[in-house]
């Protein structure tokens, strides 16, 4: 389980630049295909933008065409799933389990060959990346 690591909003928007404190913190999504980290595949750990949590190994990451950087599996324990009805749809979305910050949302019954059946579809602007 992570530790939790919590700030006032005047604390987040001192420490984030503003298109992170838009997305983490505002529950925003970068454009699609815009994000830095959506066609990279080098070996690492991929944390948490705001708090530096590892959230997902590279080796669960792989090619979805989404756009985005997608997953099929998180480190255990670094994220939380919350339900989410914005859009008149019903969505997972999730967060770090550690500050809270938005990461993205959770697809599943895709049809992508993948042990869990799921896409985690995760801003690159919610990341940071350590070989």
């Amino acid at each position: 389980m992570a530790e939790t690591k919590t700030k006032a909003e005047e604390e987040w928007k001192a420490i984030l630049s503003p298109e992170q404190f838009r997305v983490l913190r505002k529950k925003g999504t970068e454009p699609a295909g815009t994000g830095k980290y959506d066609s990279h595949y080098e070996e690492g750990v991929y944390d948490c933008a705001a708090c530096g949590t590892p959230l997902y190994k590279s080796t669960t990451k792989f090619k979805s065409g989404c756009g985005w950087p997608a997953f099929f599996d998180a480190i255990p324990g670094a994220v939380n799933r919350h339900e989410d009805r914005a859009f008149g749809m019903v969505r997972t979305e999730i967060t770090c389990a550690a500050c809270g910050g938005h990461l993205g949302h959770i697809f599943k019954g895709e049809g992508f060959p993948t042990p869990t059946d799921e896409r985690h579809c995760v801003n690159s602007v919610s990341l940071t990346f350590k070989s």
